[in-house]
């Protein structure tokens, strides 16, 4: 297993996270289904096999990631020696107490090795020491990676928003309540 260590993120490790390879590929997708019929709405996800795997891009703008960052609550980076390799970016919103993780990415050649479990303990742990009582993970329905990860932490789907993304992608929120 790779060693990492977190730290927050400062101003120096920008560039390189905005060098990181941010898209991903994804093998299925959890399809939204909306079925409308008199006075109810339906939506259901169901995880749909592709027939090959596909690349999916990143939906935010890596590169407004200086600007982001200084909207951000906190940001976490991954090292890997000294070389950043990976981030989570929480926000803080409103009076709910509630974190939402709105970006998570580590560099394709550090995947599956525990940078992104480790990531996002450190935002747990962030969140519960500043007493929040939950924490939402905010991931495109194309990235099946992200999802499984959200399942394994004990994070349970808690809604979705269709066309949430600047390019067109329904986002899906994952939950989890805090000690």
């Amino acid at each position: 297993m790779l060693e990492i260590q977190i730290r927050p993120t400062v101003a120096n490790d920008l560039s390189r996270l905005m060098g990181i390879d941010h898209s991903i590929s994804s093998e299925a997708v959890w399809q939204l289904e909306l079925r409308r019929e008199a006075g109810q709405v339906t939506a259901a996800f169901r995880e749909v096999r592709l027939p090959r795997s596909i690349s999916v891009a990143y939906p935010h703008n890596p590169f407004a990631l200086a600007d982001d960052w200084a909207r951000k609550s906190m940001m976490y980076t991954a090292l890997a020696g000294q070389e950043p390799v990976g981030y989570i970016g929480l926000l803080e919103r409103g009076t709910a107490s509630v974190v939402y993780a709105t970006d998570l990415a580590v560099n394709a050649a550090h995947r599956r090795q525990g940078v992104a479990a480790t990531l996002l303990e450190a935002a747990q742990a962030w969140a519960e020491g500043r007493s929040h009582r939950r924490i939402i993970l905010e991931m495109q329905s194309k990235n099946l990676a992200g999802i499984r990860l959200a399942q394994k932490f004990g994070y349970e789907f808690c809604g979705y928003n269709d066309h949430y993304y600047l390019n067109q992608d329904v986002a899906l929120f994952f939950g989890k309540a805090l000690k």
